[in-house]
């Protein structure tokens, strides 16, 4: 069986706890995966200082063209396992289809081979080489920043590979990094980190720790900054802590307001790729359609393209859902999506499927797309997510928006109503905004996702030199 060992300072550790993460094809084991006690990572994390002063001795250039070696690497090399091996391993454990992994291998690579452009959005500096100094200046004004702290854990989810390219930027801002992965998803960690140490970057700047959930508490409790990927109930738990970024349900949408909801049908594409792309996982998929048109012909609509999405083999280039690696998990979420249905919050795309939105293929099991017609904003329905293709559609008078829409992580506008547009970009409860017709899973790496990554490890100073100091 293969093994993946925890990395202690990049030395690899092989526990007698393991646990094993199985096949979601054959629910046979596939992969055991070393777990690290709480006693060993809190012993790990004294040293964590060190590994921070190792990423200081490099300049910001050497450690861009790092990742830019790293970003070939982790899509053609041998780390230790092949791409197509990569693939296939992630498949296994998460059960996304081998063309959406090779998708976000592309979305990773991406990010490393642009790193110094993911630096320049997420700084705002005119000169990255301030990165190594702390100090510049800028427009004419003077300036200074300084890291709030050694090094960086991340709680690692396990829904799709794509997510990991919000931390890889973390080595270029010389920020150690201890990761705990996704019980379900080990691969893709292991995998980058493999590669940024064939670039060149001391492997001793990376922690892996597959670990408990009390251990995942450790790994923040235990680094100066950490990140946080998970449900409601864990970005609670942490939501008080302005040491975590919090990362969990996106709630992302799209509005239609005068021209836009007149005109629904040219955009009926971007709402299928919104909703439906890398298989309804990200948080960055449209889990609401608000529109002060007719919601139910647009439903109507979306729900006879979304029902033509089948089950397929997990080879298939095609293939446009993933099933659930856990059975269990897929009822229990379809139990209940169904509980909160009645006469004012009706499946359509079940109606038009004329089938359960459960369905078994090849002894694997899916859940097939959803697209709820609710028809009051205040229905439980209108602002929901869950991690499988699923859309709400709600009708919405013109002055309601935007303030209906509660938080969201993304928020595609589509209408050319200059006034929505001032109070969209004023609202506070928005984190990415785009006008015009841009799917809400289109991500610009220049702009900051969910939080700047440069302002959660650094802080600005008041600074002030006279000029021969300054040099």
């Amino acid at each position: 069986m293969l093994h993946l060992p925890i990395l202690r300072y990049g030395k690899p550790y092989r526990s007698v706890d393991v646990a094993t993460a199985v096949h979601y094809r054959t629910r046979q084991p596939y992969v055991e995966v070393s777990q690290a006690n709480v006693g060993l990572i809190r012993r790990d994390l004294t040293q964590q200082h060190e590994a921070a002063a190792i990423l200081q001795g490099f300049t910001t250039r050497e450690l861009i063209a790092m990742a830019g070696k790293a970003s070939g690497y982790f899509l053609n090399d041998d780390l230790p396992q092949s791409p197509q091996e990569f693939v296939e391993s992630v498949s296994a454990t998460t059960g996304l289809p081998w063309v959406m992994v090779r998708r976000n291998m592309d979305k990773i690579a991406g990010v490393l081979a642009s790193m110094e452009t993911v630096l320049m959005g997420l700084t705002r500096l005119p000169d990255l080489d301030m990165l190594d100094t702390g100090r510049g200046e800028m427009d004419g004004r003077a300036l200074s920043f300084f890291p709030r702290g050694d090094s960086m854990g991340v709680i690692l989810p396990s829904n799709s590979p794509g997510v990991h390219s919000l931390w890889a930027p973390a080595i270029a801002l010389k920020t150690p990094l201890f990761l705990k992965p996704g019980s379900s998803e080990p691969w893709t960690p292991y995998r980058i980190i493999q590669a940024y140490v064939k670039a060149g970057v001391p492997a001793e700047v990376f922690g892996y720790y597959p670990t408990s959930h009390a251990g995942g508490a450790e790994v923040l409790r235990g680094t100066g900054r950490g990140m946080l990927f998970g449900d409601v109930a864990a970005a609670k738990a942490w939501g008080g802590d302005p040491r975590i970024e919090i990362h969990g349900p996106g709630y992302s949408k799209i509005i239609l307001a005068d021209d836009g909801a007149a005109g629904w049908e040219k955009y009926l594409d971007l709402m299928v790729d919104s909703v439906a792309n890398n298989s309804g996982r990200s948080c960055v998929n449209c889990s609401s359609i608000w529109t002060t048109g007719d919601a139910r012909q647009l439903a109507q609509a979306l729900a006879e393209r979304l029902a033509q999405i089948k089950p397929t083999s997990e080879d298939d280039p095609h293939a446009a859902v993933a099933p659930l690696a856990n059975p269990d998990v897929a009822k229990r979420i379809s139990a209940m999506v169904d509980s909160e249905l009645d006469g004012d919050a009706v499946d359509l795309c079940a109606k038009v499927r004329g089938s359960e939105r459960v369905a078994v293929y090849e002894g694997c099991t899916y859940l097939l797309p959803s697209v709820i017609h609710v028809s009051s904003k205040e229905h439980s329905m209108a602002n929901r997510e869950f991690g499988y293709p699923h859309v709400s559609v709600v009708q919405v008078e013109p002055n309601d928006l935007p303030h209906c829409l509660g938080p969201t992580l993304v928020c595609t506008a589509l209408t050319n109503d200059a006034k929505l547009h001032q109070r969209l970009l004023a609202n506070p409860h928005i984190g990415r905004l785009n006008l015009g017709a841009i799917s809400t899973m289109k991500i610009s790496w220049d702009q900051p996702h969910e939080g700047n990554l440069f302002d959660h490890l650094y802080s600005r100073r008041a600074f002030q030199a006279v000029p021969e100091l300054v040099g």
